[in-house]
């Protein structure tokens, strides 16, 4: 599996993430159905913060040989974040009738994200071949 086009995904949708919840936290509140207070629009800048922490993890870790036992926290750690989310955006998607279509469509690609980090962290990586 080519662990850095994975890398380099999952880095560029928690940097789009990270950045319009950094600077338009009242904005993407509003867009998820949430009204906006002041804790809220703080949480959302700090939920911001630890995306973008995470894709700059992601984007500078891309090239390093992930899988089996290397780079283990790493593949765990997004391997977590992207299982437990997706488990609670289904949760949520299916508990809350104002769900809008964002939140499926993030739920998908969180869906999609943790099958590849659960591959990335259970299997060996794969060697390429010299040509």
């Amino acid at each position: 599996m080519n662990t850095k086009l994975v890398m380099l995904a999952s880095a560029c949708l928690m940097g789009l993430i990270g950045l319009v919840f950094s600077f338009l936290p009242l904005e993407a509140l509003r867009f998820l159905g949430v009204e906006p207070s002041g804790s809220t629009a703080l949480l959302g800048q700090l939920l911001g913060a630890l995306y973008l922490g995470f894709a700059m993890l992601n984007w500078m870790a891309k090239g390093i040989l992930i899988g089996g036992i290397y780079a283990r926290p790493l593949a765990m750690g997004n391997f977590a974040h992207f299982f437990i989310g997706a488990m609670a955006l289904l949760k949520g998607a299916q508990t809350v009738p104002q769900t809008g279509d964002a939140v499926w469509v993030l739920l998908g690609l969180y869906g999609i994200f943790a099958v590849l980090f659960g591959l990335i962290t259970f299997r060996h990586p794969l060697k390429t071949k010299a040509a």
